[in-house]
């Protein structure tokens, strides 16, 4: 595919779409899923507030930044705009909690909502209509970015959370700020330019909590800087030469650009985001729900496994597929071997499965090392749909062998029910603030409709 340098056929589309789009033209069902969403990502922010990581980036930051704009969720901390959006979309991620759109291999919540809070704290007077449909605006640019580029975005190393998370928090923000098609554009183009993230992050290390952050702060300065008249990358998708889509596939071809487009309006890939009930990246879910599966059929625990084998696809095996050994709290949200110890030893893998103690659990780690993960091709050219299928096997000590084979996980084949969205919020919203605020901050999304000034949503999730 040549790409001629100047086209930016599909850049403007997205950009008219994000600016365009009014509360009257989200269908019902989609303009209550996003507010079940939008609870999620608050409760998943608020409990991140108390991890080790979001405390360094809340100290540092407070001390670089005297500017008291935004709240800081879960704290009584508030900071400028940018550190705020960075500081509360790392809380967001921070516990491998928050949702997930499958094909588009993206965290929405975690870029978007933070970058739009902040707008909506800058500017007072947002209604709850307009903050909702600035929020859908980038739920839904973002996925289709990630449909765009396929999975060998990720494959080849990118954390398509941060790359192609700059585009959702952009569009979300731009639309927060009412900016026309024409400053949209720019807006994309400049956060486009700021995409980064390595999935080399995922072995050991905090920053890969930070990368959510990044990408809805840079997508807040492209709109924050686009209404101000600052141009960016008008043709940041098509262009030939040091265009996002030619750049991160390292090719002209890998990458399709009509996926940006297709079906915008109609097909509402706000609808595509599914919520997490494991604390642990989405790569694993299918696993864990296929070992679910056979436990249901035939009982059994930790002592009973001689070994357990997952095929996969190439993706999902370098992705989660590596061999355990303890590095520190994200290593292990992040392999697949030990949370499948963890579910047959504690029986859930939600947040009290990942302490320090359980990390290095040697009971934990020799089960681990029990289950190993091979690449299928077969499943591997079923194509991006299936990244997520997997066919496990598990042999018992008594040579009872067991086999399930999952497509996707059950929270990708059935959204959530109301009652266990807002049972989850309340769990981990009650980790930092008493429970009057939890339930008036519940309500307040949850009708946000009828809120006045969007800006109140900030002011409940600060500690007072």
């Amino acid at each position: 595919m040549l790409l001629r340098v100047m086209d930016n056929e599909y850049t403007h589309s997205i950009a008219g779409f994000a600016s365009g789009l009014r509360y009257e033209d989200i269908p019902r069902e989609v303009r209550q899923r996003i507010k079940l969403l939008m609870l999620d990502a608050f409760g998943c922010g608020i409990y991140g507030a108390e991890l080790e990581w979001s405390r360094i980036l809340q100290q540092r930051l407070g001390e670089l930044d005297s500017t008291q704009a935004c709240a800081v969720w879960g704290t009584r901390q508030k900071l400028s705009a940018p550190h705020a959006a960075l500081v509360n979309g790392s809380q967001v991620q921070g516990f491998e909690l928050d949702d997930m759109h499958h094909a588009g291999v993206l965290h929405t919540g975690c870029v978007v909502l933070p970058a739009l809070l902040s707008i909506a704290e800058l500017r007072p007077g947002m209604s709850g209509r307009e903050f909702l449909t600035a929020a859908v605006a980038g739920y839904e640019i973002g996925p289709r970015v990630g449909i765009c580029m396929g999975n060998e975005h990720i494959a080849q190393g990118w954390h398509s959370g941060a790359t192609v998370g700059v585009f959702a928090a952009a569009a979300g923000a731009a639309r927060g700020l009412k900016l026309d098609a024409g400053k949209t554009v720019h807006a994309l183009g400049i956060a486009g330019t700021q995409s980064s993230g390595l999935m080399a992050a995922q072995f050991g290390s905090m920053v890969k909590r930070m990368h959510a952050g990044r990408a809805s702060q840079s997508g807040l300065y492209g709109a924050l800087l686009a209404d101000a008249g600052f141009t960016g990358i008008v043709n940041v998708f098509e262009s030939g030469y040091g265009g996002f889509c030619t750049t991160f596939s390292r090719s002209t071809d890998r990458f399709r650009l009509d996926e940006l487009t297709a079906g915008l309006g109609s097909v509402w890939q706000t609808m595509g985001v599914r919520l997490k009930f494991y604390s642990c990246v989405g790569s694993t879910h299918s696993t864990l729900d296929a070992i679910g599966d056979l436990r249901r059929g035939r009982a059994f625990g930790a002592d009973d496994v001689a070994g357990i084998t997952v095929h996969a696809s190439e993706v999902t095996t370098e992705h989660v597929g590596w061999k355990y050994v303890p590095q520190g709290l994200t290593s292990a949200q992040l392999n697949l071997s030990y949370c499948v110890a963890t579910l047959l030893i504690d029986g859930e893998v939600f947040v009290d499965q990942f302490t320090e103690e359980k990390l290095t659990d040697p009971q934990r780690i020799a089960l681990a090392g029990k289950v190993e993960v091979r690449h299928d091709p077969a499943i591997t050219a079923k194509g991006p749909k299936f990244r997520q299928m997997v066919r496990v096997e598990v042999e018992l000590k008594d040579g009872t062998r067991l086999e399930s084979t999952r497509e996707v996980s059950r929270a990708k084949e059935n959204f959530a029910a109301e009652r266990e969205i807002v049972r989850k919020f309340e769990s981990l919203a009650s980790h930092a603030l008493p429970e009057k605020q939890v339930s008036m901050l519940r309500d307040s999304v949850l009708n946000l409709d009828n809120v006045d000034d969007a800006s109140d949503i900030a002011r409940l999730m600060l500690k007072h």
